[in-house]
């Protein structure tokens, strides 16, 4: 937001990244026009309340996404589940105060997340690091906030998680190093075009060259060697980035972002390929699709589907 984008509005952009089993299916956009609360439109997969990977926007003016804390240790049984507390927050939230506020309510600490919080209204941005003891918050309205699945306070870190922020050839590290070099390079130009060009980015920031792996942002584990040992994730598991998201205040005043299924760099996952390579995963052979990347389409909030 403020001097980083190409107008000064925000822009805010995420990839998904989860199991391809799970991510060939989180191909629906849900346009919600509840009874009460605001009208809410966000990406997620059948059977679920709430969006999951936590993207979407609403018609307060409210502009959301989160990347989920690795190696979070801490559970409240008593607590409230997120995906009620996002479905709540997504729909009643009228400004990052109410958004904070509400995520919070009842926090049990299942599905910890790094909360990336918009309001168009304002042009303010939020990044909420919502641990079960430690909840840090910080705002600007001239700046920027990148996530991807680390923690950012020490405090956090240290009594909340097993994460070693040191480690740089790590997923998460490797990834927020290549974010904020982007961010350094793209000041003052980044607009929704550009946003989607780093979600399909395939610079791996550890081995200093574009080769899609676990380390780019456009995540292609299933062709690591290494897999992502912080997730119990082996060599060659079929996950990574599994679609793409983006949007800028303006297309948030419309209640509408642009988005892309299967992996935002355009490529195709194709499961029999992939299975004859690697037997060792033939147990998910019964569900594992190809996950065929889709355009860049522009949903909004009213659009019915064409036949």
């Amino acid at each position: 937001t403020g001097n980083m984008t190409k107008d000064h509005q925000i822009v805010i952009a995420h990839n998904n990244w989860t199991s391809y089993l799970a991510g060939a299916r989180w191909v629906i956009i849900f346009d919600i026009q509840p009874q009460h609360g605001n009208r809410v439109l966000m990406d997620g997969f059948p059977g679920v309340i709430t969006s999951d990977d936590d993207f979407g926007v609403n018609s307060a003016g409210m502009m959301i996404s989160e990347t989920t804390i690795t190696q979070f240790e801490g559970w409240d049984p008593k607590g409230k589940p997120e995906f009620m507390r996002s479905r709540k927050a997504m729909q009643y939230a009228n400004s990052i105060d109410d958004y904070v506020r509400i995520i919070k309510e009842g926090n049990n600490g299942g599905y910890a997340n790094d909360w990336l919080i918009g309001d168009r209204k304002t042009g303010e941005i939020a990044y909420l690091e919502l641990g079960l003891k430690n909840t840090p918050l910080w705002r600007t309205k001239d700046g920027y906030f990148v996530s991807s699945n680390f923690a950012r306070d020490p405090k956090l870190i240290k009594e909340e998680t097993t994460f070693d922020p040191a480690d740089a050839s790590s997923s998460p590290n490797a990834r927020r190093a290549r974010w904020e070099e982007l961010m350094k390079q793209a000041k003052g130009k980044i607009d929704v075009s550009m946003a989607q060009q780093f979600l399909a980015d395939h610079v791996d920031s550890f081995e200093k060259k574009e080769q899609p792996d676990e380390r780019s942002l456009c995540g292609h584990v299933d062709i690591s060697s290494r897999g992502i040992k912080e997730w119990g994730w082996n060599e060659y598991n079929p996950g990574g980035a599994v679609q793409g998201k983006a949007a800028d205040s303006g297309m948030a005043a419309k209640m509408s972002f642009v988005a892309r299924a299967g992996h935002p760099c355009g490529q195709d996952f194709l499961a029999a390929d992939f299975l004859e390579r690697h037997p060792e995963y033939s147990w998910q052979k019964p569900l594992l699709r190809d996950m065929k990347a889709g355009p860049w389409t522009v949903f909004t909030a009213g659009q019915k589907e064409t036949q």
